[in-house]
């Protein structure tokens, strides 16, 4: 079977033999992730032990070998590699090899159900790979304004926190000013409206700094809201699952024969 193929088979979903391996695949993630839940329940571990550690050696070899098919299988294996998929895929396998050096990494075997992702790819009718896909463009194309509001977020609790530790910490001695880092952390809960209440302003000037932090959150909440919301108008497409040889990249248009990424032929 030539690379082509394969890669038609393990990276899509548009063929009957790509929808088949995707689906034994969810099938094997979920029995794999079955199995790691059943070994934490101490009564089931004692008595199955030996079975549960074949059955999750099993589905990690297997696993292991698919991912290599993967690397195998595309021209460029590093851009799969590095991907956000790529990267799953590595971590759903590694952390029962490394028990042997970290027995307590076993159960971050539970990351295979991240993969379960997979499940919009392979049942796509549109609505939910045009879905996941229109989100992610959103999301790209509203990073950079989401990083300057975060830092502008980050400045105003750091601003807020320094100065409850002034009127609270210095000037009223209230333990839960006692330094800048846990005034910070007050102003965190308080303008993210969490407000768990175990920490409070005691003096008349706090309660007035508490009050308006308050009504900020309530304010700052509706902003990436609306930066995400832009982005998602301009993003719908209407895409599928066919994933470039070269560069591993999905979300080509329905009548693509070339990819918009690389510039590669979507099939050789």
């Amino acid at each position: 079977m030539t690379k082509s193929r394969i890669h038609q088979i393990i990276f899509e979903a548009d063929t009957p033999k790509g929808k088949l391996f995707d689906v034994i695949l969810l099938v094997a993630i979920l029995l794999s992730v079955s199995v790691v839940i059943l070994e934490s329940v101490e009564s089931i571990q004692k008595q199955y032990r030996a079975l549960l550690i074949a059955i999750e050696w099993f589905f990690t070899i297997l696993f292991t070998f698919e991912y290599f098919l993967r690397i195998y299988s595309i021209k460029k294996p590093f851009k799969y590699i590095f991907s956000s998929m790529g990267i799953i895929d590595f971590l759903a396998v590694i952390p029962t090899y490394l028990i042997f050096i970290f027995p307590v990494l076993h159960f971050l075997t539970i990351i295979r159900a991240i993969r379960l992702i997979r499940i919009f790819k392979i049942f796509k009718l549109s609505r939910y790979t045009r879905g996941a896909y229109t989100m992610q463009i959103a999301l790209r194309s509203s990073r950079p304004k989401i990083v300057v509001f975060l830092l502008s977020v980050i400045l105003l609790v750091t601003l807020l926190g320094t100065i409850m530790y002034i009127v609270e910490g210095l000037s009223a001695n209230n333990p839960g000013f006692k330094d800048i880092p846990n005034s910070i952390y007050w102003s965190i809960v308080t303008l993210t409206t969490v407000g768990y209440g175990t920490v409070v302003p005691v003096t008349i000037l706090g309660k007035i700094i508490a009050s308006i932090i308050m009504v900020i959150g309530y304010g700052i909440i509706a902003v990436p809201t609306g930066i995400v919301t832009a982005g998602l108008i301009k993003a719908k497409k209407d895409i599928n699952t066919q994933s470039c040889i070269n560069c591993s990249k999905e979300g080509h248009d329905n009548d693509a024969e070339f990819c918009k990424y690389c510039g590669s032929k979507i099939h050789v």
